[in-house]
């Protein structure tokens, strides 16, 4: 992804706001599954990380990234912007490289 393209996702992402929340039961393959499954639906989406959560978000992005192979948009501070591009229902066109 260039950074063009990952500019683009940055704004497109200030939009949205997050669909799961990642507390204390970390990442659990039900939160992988729906996570693999909303980046097919929508393609780009926001995580939350709770306070209550002990691990580092930049890891559970990166966790994250690899069991859903997606890519990581950014990561501020308790929230994750994860991007896919959809088999079947492609939503968002990126600038190109």
């Amino acid at each position: 992804m260039t950074s063009k393209q990952r500019s683009y996702l940055k704004g497109l992402a200030m939009k949205i706001e997050p669909i799961f929340q990642i507390g204390k039961g970390r990442i659990s393959p039900e939160l992988t599954e729906a996570v693999s499954e909303a980046l097919e639906a929508r393609e780009l989406i926001k995580l939350s990380v709770l306070n209550n959560c002990l691990e580092e978000p930049k890891e559970l992005a990166s966790v994250l990234a690899d069991r859903t192979h997606s890519e990581i948009v950014q990561v501020i501070g308790k929230k994750i912007v994860l991007y896919r591009e959809s088999k079947t229902k492609k939503k968002l066109e990126l600038p190109k490289a």
